[in-house]
């Protein structure tokens, strides 16, 4: 299992409301076109393991760096006071600058050139954080940008894709479960957006660079975690398990109290 292509993401990109369910489920309106928001690197966990064990922090720190390897092993920190969303995603990594691409100039079959390989990863939201924002006219970087709120897998390599190196859209498959109880199961044919007009589109507003990471949206069935959860992530490449990844979740250590802005 290699993390080492953590440390080389220069930005991560999040696509949001990307899935029709999941928009109804949240009774948010329907964007005419994608949007996006960045998570800070900052926020990125790998799974604790065999080979990786819980990362030794200072003392009330709740981030200190990725190690050498790539890895930063950490169960999920939930802020006290803060309603936590749990939001499955397919992680696409760039492999090259892509700037001011016109959309009949990139098409689906050049997905797989445009990036090394993918993940499997979970953008965790603060619910009432984003949304008392979102009421105010504020901005809510916050809501997705805690200590601890990019859980995130191995890479896969695009070796592994070949056979479908034409088109990736519908091969995928994302599951989610806490506590052994499914709460997410979605495929990426689902999306609103497909994989190749998320790059183009970003790349009219901010250049993408070789190493960063783009989310790409969640399918129906978010929920909350609280401390004492697991919550267990699967990404299947035509019904074949690529990734399996689960991590616990604590009350996050230090002064934060989640209190109206």
């Amino acid at each position: 299992m290699s993390y080492q292509y953590l440390k080389a993401a220069r930005k991560i990109i999040c696509i949001g409301r990307n899935y029709a369910a999941h928009i109804k489920e949240l009774n948010n309106a329907t964007p005419k076109q994608p949007f996006f928001f960045l998570k800070p690197s900052s926020s990125i966990i790998t799974p604790i393991n065999q080979l990786n064990a819980c990362k030794s922090l200072p003392k009330n720190s709740s981030y200190h760096g990725l190690n050498d390897n790539g890895t930063n092993p950490s169960p999920i920190f939930a802020p006290h006071g803060v309603v936590i969303h749990h939001e499955i995603e397919l992680a696409l990594v760039i492999d090259k600058y892509i700037s001011n691409v016109e959309a009949n100039e990139f098409h689906a079959s050049d997905v797989f050139d445009a990036i090394s390989g993918i993940s499997l990863a979970l953008d965790l939201t603060a619910r009432n954080v984003q949304d008392e924002a979102k009421k105010k006219g504020l901005p809510w970087s916050i809501g997705k940008g805690f200590d601890t709120f990019l859980p995130i897998s191995e890479f896969i390599p695009k070796a592994k894709l070949i056979k479908d190196r034409d088109n990736l859209q519908d091969v995928f498959r994302l599951t989610c479960a806490v506590n052994n109880f499914k709460r997410q199961d979605g495929t990426t044919n689902l999306m609103l957006t497909p994989l190749h007009k998320i790059i183009q589109h970003i790349s009219t507003m901010i250049s993408l660079e070789p190493g960063d990471i783009i989310l790409t949206g969640t399918p129906a069935g978010v929920g909350e975690l609280h401390p004492g959860d697991e919550i267990r992530c699967k990404l299947l490449y035509r019904d074949s398990e690529l990734i399996d990844m689960s991590f616990g979740c604590e009350k996050r250590p230090g002064p934060y109290v989640y209190r109206e802005t």
